[in-house]
């Protein structure tokens, strides 16, 4: 687990607006103009998110002309979930066996 990356992906999605940019990408590619649809802002700051977000490795764009199409990176999801899952199960899964060990021998 690199914990750098990790703690880079947690900063980015540690904003109400970037969790919601994601949850507007989950249900695939969007054009920024579609995006801005959904907030109160300017578009200098949805490419800021994004800048974050792209940083971050959390979604990718592709360009048109002069249109930005975002979606999620392909990968993201299974290796955040795969980081997130060693950071916090691993250590109860080994509480959990140590816990079971201990119960047969006082058996």
């Amino acid at each position: 687990m690199d914990y750098e990356e990790l703690a880079g992906v947690l900063k980015a999605l540690a904003d109400p607006n970037r969790l919601k940019i994601i949850d507007l990408l989950s249900g695939g590619s969007l054009c920024a103009c579609h995006l801005l649809d959904h907030f109160a802002f300017t578009q200098p700051t949805l490419s800021h998110h994004m800048k974050v977000l792209a940083k971050a490795g959390i979604v990718e764009v592709t360009k048109e002309g002069t249109w930005h199409h975002y979606q999620l990176t392909e990968s993201f999801v299974t290796e955040f979930m795969e980081s997130i899952g060693q950071l916090f199960l691993a250590p109860a899964q080994a509480s959990s066996k140590k816990t079971s060990e201990t119960d047969e021998r006082n058996r």
